[in-house]
């Protein structure tokens, strides 16, 4: 039996969830470059998995290639290697990530992937570090990395790491992933970018709804994208999520998002996905048994 067919504990992959910003108003800048954000988070039920096998003390490495991620820059890696370094030896682990998620897609794939290599590997090898610390830790991966820890829809502000948990309506959304990969970077760095809008409240979204203040520099930039809003606003208020390239519509029902679905162009891949306030890895995590057997 090769290495690499010994897991670390239950065999069942852990699920990375997608999520959605459901509303994304940029209300500043910081001194370093930072941008100050008004969002909130809400899981979707399509998911990456990840499986984690024994390696040796110190060895930390991918099985597997995930396109146009480069391995050394993987951060489940970089997650892995951050939790080993918290204790005296380290630790070692070969991970294994299912991509589901679209690339490049504004759902948090990558984010999404750390966090659930670092609530996994807490459990399995026994560390034991409170969720906080672990928040902490994902936060200087990415800034979405600590709403993926903490498992728990949120309204978020700062660069998105102050995090409140709200409970939303979980509705049926149509996800469209355009022929189009959009560069976070250069959205942020656009001289037309908003970055005054008026700061909110959690009402404030509920009344209103919100908007998403990197949907006009985004449409304006990537026409695949501008069409795909415009080809999902037929069914439903069409929204960007994060940076994109995803864009996203709330549908009555599983019925009427399949029907829409039906209708996408084929240069498209399309999800129908449901909305979650409780993400599967936490649902995950909360089932699994530390060391001791004992059930969390």
């Amino acid at each position: 039996m090769s290495r690499a067919e010994i897991p670390l504990g239950r065999p069942e992959p852990w699920p990375a969830p997608g999520k959605l910003n459901l509303f994304l108003h940029v209300v500043g800048r910081r001194p370093d470059g930072y941008h100050q954000l008004q969002t909130v988070f809400q899981f979707i039920d399509l998911c990456d998995e990840l499986r984690f096998y024994e390696r040796p003390s110190g060895v930390i490495e991918r099985l597997g290639d995930v396109p146009g991620v480069d391995a050394e820059a993987d951060l489940t890696i970089r997650a892995a290697r951050w939790l080993a370094g918290r204790r005296p030896g380290g630790a070692g682990v070969a991970i294994a990530v299912s991509k589901r998620l679209p690339i490049q897609g504004g759902v948090g794939g990558g984010s999404s992937d750390a966090a659930s290599t670092l609530v996994a590997l807490n459990q399995l090898w026994g560390f034991g570090l409170d969720v906080d610390e672990l928040a902490a830790g994902g936060l200087a991966l990415g800034a979405d990395v600590p709403v993926f820890v903490r498992g728990r829809a949120a309204w978020a502000e700062g660069v998105g790491e102050r995090l409140e948990p709200v409970d939303l309506p979980e509705r049926v959304y149509l996800l469209v992933k355009p022929d189009a990969s959009v560069s976070t970077a250069e959205v942020f760095a656009a001289p037309e970018l908003t970055r005054n809008a008026p700061v909110i409240t959690l009402r404030g979204f509920l009344t209103s709804g919100g908007r998403n203040d990197c949907e006009p520099v985004v449409r304006s930039r990537y026409p695949a994208v501008a069409e795909a809003l415009d080809w999902l606003g037929r069914y439903g208020a069409s929204r960007l999520t994060g940076t994109g390239a995803c864009v996203y519509a709330a549908l009555p029902d599983e019925e009427a998002a399949r029907a829409a679905l039906s209708e996408l162009p084929r240069r498209w891949t399309g999800y129908v996905v449901r909305g979650l306030n409780r993400s599967p890895l936490a649902v995950r995590s909360r089932l699994e048994p530390d060391r001791t057997g004992a059930r969390r």
